[in-house]
């Protein structure tokens, strides 16, 4: 059960934590996170996910509102709200695994939440930036940000293209939304000598997420690509960046050792895959309602998913020749994407890949049984295990 908040200063015992003892300053919050003493998981793991959310979005709000001086001096008066708007939504998966890696060796601490919250800010850089290479439509059910802009443009109608503007903007948001990541990490209220600990690891992700983004931007079916290469491509982009380096980070600054850190590291890496497999699955089967993009979305940009990729290597002479086809298709109609859609189900590959994602999950369950961590964070890592890879179609 997640136990409830404890009011004095908190020395971290031996277990899961480093040889190096700290005192940690726990200001109780209960009404913002009440992580209470007769929950019980899976069940009332929801409404403490919920709580977690709230009050990410609630501090990466209040972070947005009080820059927007600095927005509205650029002279383009929709800056601020597309990004109020931007960061109103999402799951918070990051932040919640880095505030779970901090509750690995140390108690609750609204400061540490406050820290975990400026991840919000470093993947809303990501999407803002992903949606423009991708030339995404909409984001969330939302026209993605780019377009809004190109839109502010033209109602205006200022010189020069629209669209050129409109992806210029969006770039520089995410410029700022990067450097308010690490500024709002920084003023967390987090003792800097455990931040001290975590910037290597916030170096490495924000690295990878860059490397992966450019191996991304190759990513095309009709090169046939090994699903090893595409499972490589999909570590680095997405699954280290969503669970297992924000789960580091916030390890790190607890103190925890290195065994902990290691085990913490594994969990995070088979989740990650699972969690990007499963997007894979959705990126082609999943409604615009559950993904927030259009349907079918990864064949329309003929990404080389691993659904997709193991679907040209299972196929067989003739699928694997209507395959390509459709992959070197100019124009891809909706009777297109459903042909190509049940050509990938006859392969097997959805099942193959849905088998992918419960081994790892299996595995991550496996290391969490090796950590010596509390229990009740033990049962929000397997909570968070399931949410990640059973979202809906």
């Amino acid at each position: 059960m997640f136990e409830a908040f404890k009011p004095a200063a908190i020395q971290p015992s031996g277990r899961g934590c480093g040889a190096t003892v700290r005192t940690f300053s726990v200001t109780p919050q209960p009404d913002v996170l009440p992580i209470g003493g007769t929950w019980s998981v899976p069940g009332d793991f929801d409404e403490w996910r919920s709580n977690v959310r709230r009050a990410v979005l609630a501090d990466v709000n209040a972070f947005v509102a009080g820059r927007r001086a600095e927005l509205d001096g650029a002279s383009i008066d929709a800056a601020g709200d597309i990004l109020l708007e931007f960061i109103s939504g999402g799951k918070c998966l990051r932040s919640t695994f880095m505030y779970l890696g901090w509750r690995c060796g140390a108690p609750p601490d609204r400061a540490a939440l406050s820290a975990a919250a400026s991840l919000e800010l470093l993947h809303a850089f990501a999407l803002l930036q992903d949606d423009v290479m991708d030339d995404s439509p909409e984001r969330r059910g939302r026209p993605a940000a780019h377009l809004q802009f190109e839109t502010w443009h033209r109602e205006r109608g200022l010189s020069g293209s629209a669209r050129r503007f409109g992806e210029s903007c969006a770039i520089l948001l995410g410029d700022l939304c990067l450097i308010w990541a690490e500024q709002m990490l920084r003023e967390s209220g987090v003792d800097p000598q455990c931040l001290q600990r975590a910037w290597s690891r916030y170096d490495a992700m924000r690295t990878e997420l860059a490397i992966g983004q450019f191996a991304d931007l190759t990513s095309d079916a009709r090169r046939q690509p090994s699903l090893d290469t595409v499972l490589d491509v999909a570590r680095r982009k997405s699954g280290n960046y969503t669970v297992r380096r924000p789960l580091e980070i916030g390890a790190a600054m607890a103190y925890c050792d290195n065994h902990t850190l290691a085990g913490l590291g594994r969990y995070g890496t088979a989740v990650g895959e699972a969690f990007q497999l499963r997007d894979d699955i959705l990126g082609v089967f999943g409604s615009p309602a559950v993904t927030g993009k259009p349907c079918a979305g990864d064949l329309r940009e003929r990404k080389a998913t691993s659904v997709v990729v193991a679907a040209q290597e299972r196929a067989d002479t003739a699928t694997r020749r209507e395959l390509m086809h459709l992959m070197a298709s100019d124009d891809l109609d909706d009777a297109a994407l459903e042909r190509w859609k049940s050509l990938i189900e006859a392969t097997g590959a959805v099942q193959h890949v849905e088998d992918m994602i419960r081994e790892r999950v299996s595995s991550a369950r496996e290391e969490l049984r090796e950590l010596p961590i509390d229990e009740s964070v033990r049962d929000a890592l397997a909570s968070m295990a399931t949410a990640c890879t059973e979202r809906a179609v």
